[in-house]
């Protein structure tokens, strides 16, 4: 495990991997400032410019232009001088998660905007695939580059003698940052099995866990959304949203299919969620909490402090611990309808009704 690794895991509270990994990166192009450019020009991002004075900031905050809804703030901005001339580079830094709305196009905008730079370049760098050729075309004034993390460590590795690279290639590999465009022995497998693992879920949570679960909320969202889920949150779950705009909702199945690191394991449950934008946040969150201290040893917290972020408590098990079973489906059908009878015993506290939305409004205000 790397060093990194080590410290993220001390302060994984308060900072998020996305915005541990930008402050490792800044700070280590800052310091070597040759193999930053050596790194844009490989990427074709600047030219043979000798003389240039770099200056590297995360997070800086511009201000909303006229029609935007919110501030811009890129992971790293790097400024470039030369001559008689200052080129500007916004870098947005994605490692599991997606693009915010409407972020990149804000970053173009607010680049375009600016009165100073000769070359705008806005780059998108992600561990994961999510094309975004649409902002190729936003502005002719701003070069945009989709790069994946995986070239950047391929890039690095030539330097893995320095022993600040050496930390940040272990890093990138512990958090599949590494992942190159060729198949391995592993996804090979995941390919062979993926029908027959995708079939056991979806017996676990049929029949009769799906018919206790309709019992509960008189509403099942299952099928093609369900799929939808697993692709963009890597969850394959059964759920009800419990108020309009999915604000409070309530999923039962398999959470964290792909998780950032291989020591990690997908969990299985029931999970209870409250939106950040959600007007009467703050009562969910004060039963949330009054629920996990009164049974800490039943449901797990997660961001209950943290604002703004989706908010939740779970009942759940590792599925690890239902390797040893000899008869697993039968055991996690169980587990999950011991979850639902968990749930049902928490539901007093929530002293206010739950609207639980149709299926047809739910997948309407989905879209």
């Amino acid at each position: 495990m790397s060093l990194f690794t080590n410290l993220l895991n001390l302060h994984s509270a308060n900072k998020p991997l996305e915005d541990f990994f930008t402050e490792i990166i800044a700070y280590f192009l800052d310091i070597n400032q040759d193999i930053l450019i050596a790194w844009l020009k490989h990427e074709s991002i600047i030219g043979d410019e000798k003389e240039i004075n770099i200056n590297i900031l995360t997070q800086e905050s511009y201000q909303p232009l006229k029609h935007h809804h919110s501030g811009s703030k890129p992971d790293i901005v790097i400024k470039l001088e030369h001559d008689t001339q200052t080129d500007i580079i916004f870098i947005e830094s994605k490692i599991g998660s997606t693009e915010g709305w409407e972020q990149l196009e804000r970053y173009a905008e607010i680049l375009s905007s600016l009165s100073y730079p000769q070359q705008r370049t806005l780059i998108y760098i992600t561990r994961d695939y999510e094309p975004k050729e649409e902002i190729q075309k936003l502005l002719p004034n701003v070069n945009f580059f989709q790069l994946r993390w995986y070239q950047f460590y391929s890039f690095l590795k030539k330097y893995e003698t320095d022993t600040l690279a050496k930390e940040i290639l272990k890093f990138m590999e512990f958090h599949r940052m590494s992942h190159t465009n060729q198949l391995s022995s592993v996804d090979l497998l995941t390919m062979v099995n993926f029908k027959k693992t995708f079939n056991f879920m979806k017996a676990t949570i049929s029949e009769e866990v799906e018919k206790e679960f309709n019992i509960v909320f008189d509403n099942v969202i299952r099928g093609t959304r369900s799929m939808t889920l697993w692709i963009e949150d890597s969850n394959y779950i059964i759920y009800t949203n419990l108020y309009p705009n999915a604000n409070f909702w309530c999923g039962l199945g398999y959470f964290n299919l792909n998780p950032d690191n291989l020591t990690e394991y997908p969990n299985l449950g029931i999970c209870l969620g409250v939106s950040d934008k959600f007007k009467e946040r703050l009562k969910f969150i004060q039963t949330m909490q009054e629920i996990v201290k009164k049974y800490p040893d039943k449901w797990t917290p997660h961001n209950l402090t943290i604002a703004p972020a989706w908010s939740s408590i779970s009942y759940r098990k590792s599925l690890t611990d239902f390797l040893s079973q000899e008869d697993q489906l039968s055991v996690i059908k169980s587990f999950f309808i011991e979850s639902i009878h968990e749930l049902q015993k928490i539901q007093p506290y929530f002293d206010f009704p739950w609207k639980v939305v149709s299926t047809e409004q739910a997948l309407l205000e989905e879209k």
